[in-house]
């Protein structure tokens, strides 16, 4: 099942060496017959491939990845990247905002090595968090310095989502099927050429583009738009990092996982500080 988060992509790069997979892979440890989820995979002596390789991601002996390592290093990665934003919110003067524009693009760079080649790897992980960690900082010290507050109201409404889906989605309330994976991933699309047909808009005929980012009802609307869309695509970030578990892949892509969750909830963060922006003009 393909996921909407940009790290999550193209799958993970799991190993069907766990419990309850089966022998014989093709690609990035991927079953020589695809069946859907919760069933085995069925072995084909004749859809082998000669050129199926060694997994470098396939766990060795017993060391599996458990949902355990998932929180611990999702909750390192998150950590680093507050440190980094209340270090650069401490410095004085505008040095803040002067360095969070190298800092995120940098960031960029980082995160789509990662997503493309698939890094499993802490020091790639925690580089990205303390990179964005640098311009979330800078970001939100603008922000609370115009509206006070603003700040640990986004943070609340973050984690609120956040752990409202998590429930949503161990409840079982919304399933992830492959119908609600195509919705999300067409409504990111939709959303990314939207924003970059505003923002070319805005830089052609000037003034506020298509409206999207102005702070009137059309930039509410957009802004709650995102949001749904962000929030939908934790839905499908739990349920890759369900998959990398039963397909019983090595510890360390727990950092991968870890890298995949901050992505979507720095983005979810961001949003949600611009809307507020909006209800307080």
């Amino acid at each position: 099942m393909p996921s909407s988060n940009p790290a999550f992509s193209r799958g993970f790069p799991g190993a069907p060496n766990g419990p309850g997979a089966q022998n014989g892979t093709m690609g990035y440890g991927q079953p020589a017959t695809q069946q859907p989820w919760g069933a085995p995979a069925q072995q084909n002596p004749y859809q082998q491939s000669p050129y199926t390789q060694q997994n470098p991601y396939a766990a060795t002996g017993a060391q599996y990845m458990t949902m355990d390592d998932v929180v611990t290093k999702t909750g390192i990665s998150f950590l680093v990247t507050v440190l980094a934003a209340a270090a650069i919110w401490a410095v004085p003067g505008q040095a803040a905002m002067g360095l969070a524009l190298p800092a995120v693009l940098i960031a960029f760079v980082v995160g789509l090595v990662i997503s493309f080649k698939q890094i499993a790897n802490p020091a790639a992980t925690l580089a990205y968090a303390a990179l964005m960690g640098i311009g979330v900082g800078a970001i939100s010290e603008a922000f609370n310095s115009i509206y006070p507050g603003i700040v640990m109201q986004a943070v609340i409404g973050t984690f609120g989502v956040f752990f409202g889906m998590l429930v949503v989605y161990k409840t079982g309330a919304i399933r992830v099927t492959p119908k609600l994976t195509r919705w999300i991933v067409g409504a990111m699309f939709g959303v990314l050429a939207l924003a970059i047909v505003n923002a070319l808009a805005a830089w052609i005929g000037g003034g506020d583009g298509l409206g999207l980012r102005s702070g009137g009802p059309i930039a509410i609307i957009f802004s709650l738009v995102v949001i749904g869309v962000a929030a939908f695509s934790l839905l499908l970030d739990f349920d890759m990092a369900d998959e990398a578990i039963r397909r019983g892949v090595a510890p360390k892509v727990a950092w991968y996982i870890a890298f995949g969750l901050l992505v979507t909830v720095i983005w979810l963060y961001l949003e949600i500080l611009r809307l507020l922006s909006y209800f307080r003009e």
